[in-house]
């Protein structure tokens, strides 16, 4: 039986794409092993969001071909939809596939020969329209499943590569969605978390659903109990969104609400599509419907010309939203995008002392929230045992919760008392 290993590096999306195509080697007779074991084929599954992440792309196809230089190595994802001549530079590659025509690696694979050198099979991903039907059948013993739903950006934002890396918006057929999440329920998972590129996007390039009508139809199938999204943006967060969150029991009172800058004026030139009294009222909906809603978002520091001015605006208006957890991020030159290309950007000691006054701000404000919870009876979707007795597992709102039990707990919807925290964790006793 020959062997593969299917490895993502970055995003939930990548995450579970490399999970179907390990799916389809295993569907053909290949026996699915990790990346760091002795294989016949190794699929590096790309992140090209940042110049390190192309690094580490590159890093570890040179290590894949240590393992084995006999195997077959093919790159797919973003860094290889970006830039193929760079990866078919990289000595050891014998595919490049890049964001399409995943569906048909193996065919690929098998189809190969060594004599033939490097193959790149990268197509022009800004003239697709179709989502490609990439699922899962099979999964894996977790209590939570991602379930992508759509591809592809249209933002542009000054940052980012991403639009170039996986095309335009592209919607998964509702029917399918639906096909998926029952599978997720036969197969005993509690929680789904909707995924993609940039959900908030999805049925805008259909005319036969929405981001909320899916989400309803999600919400009917039996045996889900939570339903999350990976991360939204404030300009999906509507009065009847906030409603509608509020009035489906499944849906979890917590969003990673996407900030990026509390500066409007580098909001701007970062090419988002809101500013921060949209993004005010955003938080203001979801907290009037939802008062327990848990935000987390992300914050780059350190965007060419941020000033002094700017980065205290911004960390001011993450101070006033009062977010759960803030995941900070320097800024980092990618190629390709209006912002590297600028004269004015800031040197790394600059970032680096930001991203220190964010963190502690990030972890201030974890704290004020966690400890709201002490003495208070909350649901929590126990995970994995950590050990014989320790179990870890999350409340609606995302709140970590570990607790002691001699009884099972993993894939169990248990009421828990927090009994205290430390950092961003809580403890509590579980009520058996």
């Amino acid at each position: 039986m020959k062997r593969a290993a299917s490895y993502a590096l970055g995003c939930k999306v990548n995450q579970y794409e490399s999970e179907a195509i390990a799916e389809l080697f295993a569907e053909k007779g290949y026996e699915i092993v990790g990346i760091d074991e002795a294989a016949d084929v190794y699929v590096i599954n790309t992140c090209t969001v940042t110049n390190f992440g192309d690094k580490k792309s590159r890093q570890l196809i040179r290590k894949v071909k240590r393992q084995n230089e006999n195997a077959i190595v093919a790159v797919v994802g973003c860094y290889a939809q970006t830039a193929p001549q760079e990866i078919m530079a990289i000595a050891g590659v014998n595919l490049v596939i890049g964001t399409k025509d995943r569906g048909q690696i193996v065919d690929m694979v098998e189809q190969y020969h060594p004599q033939s050198g490097a193959e790149n099979h990268v197509s022009d991903i800004m003239k697709e329209r179709i989502f490609e039907p990439l699922s899962i059948q099979k999964l894996t013993n977790r209590t939570r499943a991602y379930l992508k739903i759509q591809d592809g950006c249209s933002q542009y934002c000054a940052y980012c590569i991403i639009p170039f890396a996986r095309g335009p918006i592209r919607s998964r057929e509702p029917k399918e969605v639906l096909a998926e999440v029952r599978r997720l329920a036969a197969n005993g998972f509690q929680e789904v978390v909707l995924t993609g590129i940039h959900v908030a996007s999805y049925g805008k390039d259909r005319n036969d659903t929405t981001l909320l009508e899916i989400l309803r139809q999600v919400h009917e199938v039996e045996g889900i109990s939570r339903i999350r999204f990976s991360s939204i943006e404030p300009n999906v967060v509507t009065e009847e969104f906030a409603k509608t969150m509020a009035e489906l029991p499944k849906v979890c009172h917590h969003f990673h609400l996407s900030l990026q800058s509390g500066c409007d004026r580098t909001l701007k030139e970062m090419n988002r599509k809101y500013d921060t009294e949209k993004y005010r009222q955003a938080v203001a909906l979801l907290r009037k419907y939802m008062p327990q809603v848990a935000l987390t978002t992300d914050i780059i520091v350190g965007f060419p010309g941020e000033t002094e001015e700017d980065f205290r605006e911004s960390y001011e208006f993450a101070k006033e939203i009062g977010f759960s957890k803030i995941h900070v991020f320097p800024y980092s030159p990618k190629k390709g995008t209006p912002a590297a290309e600028r004269n004015d950007q800031l040197p790394n000691g600059v970032k680096s002392e930001r991203s220190h006054k964010l963190l502690a701000l990030s972890d201030a404000s974890s704290t004020n929230f966690l400890e709201k919870y002490v003495g208070e009876t909350v649901e929590v979707l126990y995970e994995k045992p950590l050990d014989t007795e320790t179990y870890e597992g999350h409340t609606s709102n995302y709140m970590k919760v570990f607790t002691k039990s001699t009884q099972e707990l993993s894939n169990r919807l248990v009421l828990t008392k927090i009994t205290h925290i430390d950092g961003e964790n809580a403890f509590g006793e579980a009520d058996l």
